[in-house]
């Protein structure tokens, strides 16, 4: 097995790609009690368009097929359910779906091989049949209905529609109700058998273990499939404008929430960049609005801001978009002030101390993240997805530079490519 070390935070990776083509990747944490496995597979919502690697067929799916294959992946053929299975045992499993991948786990401190033997099973054993295939559609239609009536998934989705026109990042992961009523078996082991191939596959365990003991037990599990070549997956032309700059709709919400985004144009071409870009991004992000920033403060002491936003960058090669959101009883003004701090900034250059404190701040974070084995094992498949590896988080830190987050500033946080979804609080009749 290969071994990464990370010489700041004394943590090791034992990494190896089986012959099979599966990424297995092993992160020891002797004096933690608990274990925690994660099988996940690069096939995400975004993904409804590709070309079979064994025909060269050419394939379009209905929206929501990995979320509809997530769900029932669990069912097996003696009516026993798997996810049932694995609480019984006392751990804590779930499974889930992103835009670019899907991921099956368990957490425990106890039945740790009982639990991977389950799991191993129920993820290799698809049963998919014209009744519990017909059955399922109406459980998730009504998962569907319920996120419709969610408002921040609703803030969230519209979000992505003023920033995207074409891009499948605006489909909903479980798809709408007529999508998945095209949903069939033999579309569902047609995706299994092309996503579901080892090759496709990375799986992380962190915790209190040997790494060549456990790899062995893994190989003991797998079934035999061979290798793959490459899923070729098809998505539309990307994008070099938003879509539209603003949109609102009205909800049963308390007080009004808002999403503002700045779609990032360049995206992540260079992936040498995508880790120090990702780096510089959280550190401006928390300089502009973060807790401890002059903005946020003064919103929330004239109680135009409810609490602290939530921060994020998403990304993958198909999309990066930024995006802050959080409560306000007036959301023109938080989009006000940060466009004005953003100017300032981007005119100014950024001061010295604060950039100092906050950089700081970041990489604190970083490091606390590696307290929980769930948060560890999350985060490596997420970024192995993406063909990073998570120490560069730690390892690259000190090359982010004031000088280039500045760069990014004025890369990214561009005006014309400021978007904003608003729910507002419903009118009353």
């Amino acid at each position: 097995m290969k071994i990464i070390e990370s010489s700041r935070i004394k943590e090791k990776e034992y990494i190896e790609k089986l012959d099979n083509g599966m990424t297995a990747i092993i992160i020891p944490k002797p004096n933690l009690d608990k274990k925690y496995i994660i099988w996940g597979t690069h096939f995400g919502s975004i993904d409804n368009r590709f070309i079979m690697p064994d025909t060269g067929e050419e394939v379009f799916i209905p929206d929501g097929v990995a979320h509809f294959l997530e769900h029932k992946m669990f069912e097996q053929p003696d009516g026993t359910n798997s996810l049932d299975t694995l609480m019984a045992l006392g751990l804590e499993a779930n499974a889930y779906t992103t835009n670019d991948h899907t991921a099956y786990l368990f957490e425990c401190t106890d039945n740790f091989y009982k639990g991977l033997d389950e799991l191993m099973d129920y993820v290799q054993h698809p049963y998919f049949t014209d009744e519990n295939v017909e059955k399922e559609k109406g459980i998730i239609a009504q998962e569907i209905k319920m996120y419709d009536d969610e408002p921040s998934w609703r803030l969230y989705m519209n979000a992505m529609d003023c920033m995207y026109k074409e891009n499948p990042i605006k489909i909903d992961i479980a798809g709408s109700v007529e999508s998945i009523s095209k949903i069939t078996p033999d579309v569902l082991y047609k995706c299994y058998n092309t996503f579901y191939n080892p090759s496709n596959m990375i799986m992380v365990v962190c915790g209190n273990f040997e790494p060549e003991k456990l790899l062995e037990e893994i190989k003991k599990r797998l079934i035999q499939k061979n290798e793959q070549g490459e899923i070729k997956r098809i998505y539309p032309t990307k994008e070099n404008s938003i879509n539209k700059p603003y949109n609102e709709i009205e909800m049963e919400v308390s007080v009004p929430i808002f999403a503002i985004g700045y779609k990032d144009i360049e995206g992540l071409n260079d992936k040498e960049e995508i880790v120090k870009k990702h780096i510089a991004i959280e550190i401006l992000l928390n300089m502009i609005i973060g807790k401890s920033s002059e903005t946020y403060k003064e919103l929330y002491e004239e109680g135009i801001l409810i609490s602290q936003p939530d921060l994020d960058y998403e990304f993958s090669d198909e999309y990066a978009h930024i995006l802050i959101s959080g409560q306000s009883k007036n959301p023109d003004i938080v989009k006000e002030k940060i466009g004005n701090i953003v100017d300032e900034f981007q005119n100014k250059g950024l001061n010295e101390e604060h950039f100092s404190r906050i950089r700081k701040k970041i990489y604190g974070d970083y490091v606390a993240e590696y307290n929980s084995v769930g948060n560890i094992a999350r985060m490596f498949l997420a970024d192995k997805m993406k063909q990073i590896d998570s120490f560069d988080y730690i390892e690259k830190y000190n090359s982010v530079t004031k000088e280039y987050t500045e760069s990014i500033l004025k890369n990214v946080f561009k005006k014309e490519n400021m978007v904003m979804s608003v729910v507002k609080c419903k009118s009353k009749k």
